[in-house]
């Protein structure tokens, strides 16, 4: 397949997906209208489990192999940890800048965007390692693939591969709808759920 194919597509579980990120065997979706944190299964798009988290303007979403993190945008620009059987808070500190957007793990520490960086942060500190440029100010989604980051770009429409020390475009291809915002890794391909169709789509990368 060419890098950009949709694998598969479904219908995201309501109508404001955000945030998206794999863990193992599913996905979890945060719902900017319901403010509810989703967990899905991949092959069908059903629901598997739901919880109300105490905010409700939870944006980005990531998993640690434990634990899940979210961001809240508005609300207070923080980053919490939340058990993913009961949505509890486990921790949470503030995020390295106003606005933070989506989030993900790299295997050590988080990466949290906001408007005009992306930022490498502690997560037990929530201490900014570094920060890069990010491509695009009104970027919403952001993934780590074990070697890089991909990046979404809502205002041209592009999903990125971004070099994690310079924040500069590797390469890009045309996001399936035109507005991208959450971004996930499996291991093999990405995912994409996009705000303007309420949708999921799987998306191949070679």
């Amino acid at each position: 397949m060419t890098l950009g194919t949709v694998i598969r597509s479904f219908a995201s579980p309501a109508a404001g997906p955000f945030g998206l990120t794999w863990a193992g065997r599913t996905l979890w979706n945060t719902d900017r209208g319901t403010g509810n944190v989703y967990q899905i299964n991949p092959q069908t798009g059903t629901t598997i489990n739901a919880f109300a988290f105490m905010l409700t303007d939870i944006v980005g979403i990531t998993w640690d192999g434990r634990a899940l993190w979210v961001t809240d945008r508005l609300v207070a620009d923080r980053v919490h940890q939340i058990d993913p059987n009961t949505g509890t808070e486990i921790m949470s500190f503030p995020a390295p800048a106003a606005d933070p957007r989506d989030i993900t793990w790299d295997g050590r520490a988080l990466w949290v965007r906001n408007q005009g960086r992306i930022y490498q942060v502690d997560p037990q500190t929530g201490t900014v390692i570094t920060s890069i440029p990010s491509l695009d100010a009104n970027a919403i989604g952001l993934t780590w693939d074990g070697r890089v980051l991909w990046s979404t770009d809502d205002f041209n429409n592009l999903i990125w591969k971004v070099n994690p020390q310079t924040g500069t475009g590797m390469e890009s291809f045309a996001s399936p709808s035109t507005s991208p915002t959450g971004l996930a890794w499996d291991g093999h391909t990405l995912w994409n759920c996009d705000d303007n169709t309420n949708m999921i789509y799987q998306i191949a990368i070679s």
